[in-house]
C-alpha cells in the first residue's frame, strides 16, 4: 500500500526548513487501534513510555507536570475519559512498528535527500490523548512527520527563530540542561501558523520549531516518523562548541553568521567527543 499522496511534491522548495502539509493512508491501520497500543504498550520497556494528565498550560512547567495516577495500559484503555497524554517511544523496536516506520519514511526518503542528505537516526513514536489534552509548548531534535489517525487536533506551529528560542536556550537543550518544553509568551502567537489536523492528514515539522497542541472533542492517535539529517547532527554539535565558549566568557557568533568557523567548531566538537 502505498501511503503518502505525492509526497515528493509535498514536501518540494519547503523541506527542511519550512512546514509542510501531506495526505496519508495509514488511518484505518489495525496497528493503531487502542487494544492495539495495549498490547504495544506492555511490551516496550518503561523507559520508552511517557504520560501525564492533559489538562495543561501551554507553558506548563515541565517539574510541576501531574501524574493521571494510572498505569500506562489503564491510560489508553481509558483515554476517551482519564483526561490524559500518553507517548510510546522509539516504537521501531517493536517489528510492527518498526515496518510501519520504514514504510512511512521509505516513500519520501528521495525527497528528503535530494535536499538533506540521508536519513539517519530514525525513531517512531505513538501518542494518544484524551480530548482536550494539550501537549505544552516545546520543540524536538528530529524532522517530524506526524500522521493523524483518530480525532482531531489543533497543532500550533512556530518559526525557529531566536527571537522564540534564545541560543542560550538551544545550547543548555543540546547539552541536557534544558527540557524539551519552553517559556510561551502571548506575543510568540502572532507568529503562529495553527494547522487543523483530522484523520488521512500529516504535517512536516521543521528541526526544532517550536508548537504546542490541543485534542479536539474526541480521543486522538497519532503516529511520528522522524529522522535526523546530518545538517541537524551537525547544528547540535555546534551549539555544544558554542556552549563551551559562552561557558568562558566569550559570545560565539549565531549559527549561520560565520560558516567557516562554525564548521571548526563542529569538527572540534566532534574530535573531543571521541576522547569522552
Amino acid at each position: 500500500m502505498t501511503i503518502f499522496d505525492a509526497p515528493a511534491d509535498a514536501l518540494a522548495g519547503r523541506y527542511p526548513l519550512a512546514p509542510a502539509r501531506l495526505r496519508h493512508r495509514l488511518a484505518g491501520d489495525k496497528r493503531f487501534t487502542l487494544e492495539a497500543l495495549v498490547g504495544l504498550a506492555g511490551r516496550l520497556p518503561a523507559a520508552s513510555i511517557e504520560y501525564n494528565a492533559g489538562d495543561l498550560p501551554v507553558g506548563q512547567d515541565p517539574a510541576l507536570t501531574p501524574s493521571n495516577g494510572l498505569s500506562p495500559e489503564e491510560t489508553i484503555r481509558r483515554i476517551e475519559t482519564c483526561r490524559s497524554w500518553l507517548v510510546l517511544k522509539n516504537v521501531e523496536q517493536d517489528p510492527d512498528y518498526a515496518a510501519a516506520l520504514e514504510d512511512c519514511l521509505a516513500e519520501i526518503a528521495d525527497a528528503a535527500a535530494a535536499t538533506g542528505g540521508r536519513m539517519e537516526k530514525k525513531l517512531g513514536f505513538i501518542f494518544i490523548s484524551s480530548p482536550g489534552a494539550v501537549t505544552p509548548f516545546h520543540m524536538d531534535p528530529e524532522h517530524n512527520i506526524l500522521l493523524q489517525l483518530r480525532g482531531t487536533k489543533e497543532f500550533h506551529l512556530y518559526p525557529a527563530d531566536a527571537g522564540i528560542v534564545s541560543d542560550e536556550t538551544h545550547e543548555r537543550y543540546h547539552a541536557g540542561a534544558q527540557h524539551r518544553n519552553l517559556q510561551h509568551k502571548t506575543k510568540f502567537d502572532a507568529f503562529a501558523a495553527v494547522h487543523a489536523l483530522a484523520p488521512g492528514d500529516a504535517l512536516y515539522v521543521p528541526v526544532k520549531a517550536p508548537h504546542w497542541v490541543k485534542v479536539g472533542p474526541a480521543p486522538s492517535v497519532s503516529f511520528s516518523v522522524t529522522w535526523r539529517s546530518r545538517a541537524s547532527l551537525d547544528e547540535a554539535a555546534l551549539r555544544l562548541a558554542n556552549r563551551w565558549v559562552r561557558a568562558r566568557g566569550l559570545t560565539p557568533p549565531p549559527p549561520g553568521a560565520r560558516p567557516l568557523r562554525d564548521r571548526l567548531a563542529v569538527l572540534a566538537c566532534r574530535a573531543l567527543s571521541k576522547f569522552g
